[in-house]
């Protein structure tokens, strides 16, 4: 029986290598470099776990990430176009990121040859944990046997319930990436703060500090209740999850902090804990830590 369609993200998904080969999604590596010279592919030729042992032993060094290439997506894509299986790929948010104009240059290329070819690059506003709750979303939706063109609108129409609440251990990271710009406020203190960051609909924004690690963990349950609170969740609505970077013992402890809320609330028994890779690791540092929602396709 011939595939019906086959679901491909950029390497900021962050789903562990096993889970995507599980769920039969083929994944467009990041590059990753230390020294601005030498990048490496995620996953293939650097893992998440060496990437962040190697910020934590070197403080004062600032990776750099690079985006897949044309090519890259172009070679991904022509497998399942030559076997005519029509292909959706989800890219990180376009205002983070050039990957989806590589995605879209690749697709039009491919449309080229195959003028046939069925291609849906989507944009999903999203990045790292809460891009895998998205694709893994296109996975259900795909095994629940719905149509290309069904999964597409079908994940389109659920981008804007995505959202990231999260904290890092310093801004560091953010000054040297480029991103505190986007958050006003926080560059303002001297001070050993732990900011409070909110991401939806492709941007992120500043949602208050703490002066304290565990404070902060404290405000992302707290700011995941009110959201839920907002959208007026119930159980099965919605796919929920950790994200964390260097510390996987914090993220247990943190997990331990939102069970009982996400039991509740979601109906979720069991909240998955995922590693935040290096797309978005370069910004935040090794110790982000905080949560990824999005709601559930009607179908």
């Amino acid at each position: 029986m011939q595939k019906k369609v086959q679901i491909i993200s950029d390497g900021s998904q962050d789903l562990s290598p096993e889970l995507s080969k599980e769920k039969d999604i083929e994944v467009v590596p990041f590059y990753v470099s230390f020294d601005g010279e030498n990048y490496y592919k995620e996953i293939e030729e650097i893992t998440v776990r060496d990437f962040y042992q190697q910020m934590v032993d070197h403080p004062g060094i600032f990776p750099k990430t690079s985006m897949p290439s044309v090519q890259d997506f172009y070679e991904v894509f022509e497998k399942s176009v030559k076997e005519n299986i029509p292909v959706i790929c989800i890219c990180i948010t376009a205002k983070f990121s050039g990957s989806l104009q590589s995605a879209t240059t690749a697709k039009d290329m491919i449309l080229e040859e195959y003028p046939e070819a069925k291609i849906a690059v989507i944009d999903s506003t999203f990045d790292t944990v809460l891009q895998g709750l998205f694709v893994l979303e296109a996975c259900r939706l795909r095994d629940l046997g719905l149509e290309y063109e069904q999964i597409t609108e079908a994940l389109l129409s659920i981008r804007e319930s995505g959202r990231i609440f999260f904290t890092i251990g310093s801004i560091d990271y953010l000054k040297h990436g480029g991103r505190i710009g986007k958050l006003a406020g926080i560059a303002a203190s001297a001070l050993k703060i732990k900011p409070i960051i909110t991401l939806k609909e492709g941007e992120i924004f500043n949602s208050g500090i703490t002066r304290s690690r565990q404070k902060s963990m404290q405000k992302v349950v707290e700011m995941t209740e009110k959201y839920l609170d907002e959208v007026q969740a119930k159980p099965g609505e919605y796919s929920f999850c950790i994200g964390y970077g260097y510390d996987y013992e914090e993220a247990v402890g943190f997990r331990e902090m939102l069970k009982d809320l996400i039991r509740e609330r979601l109906g979720i028994e069991e909240i998955g804990i995922y590693q935040i890779g290096a797309t978005i690791g370069v910004h935040t540092g090794p110790y982000p830590i905080g949560i990824g929602i999005v709601r559930h396709a009607e179908v």
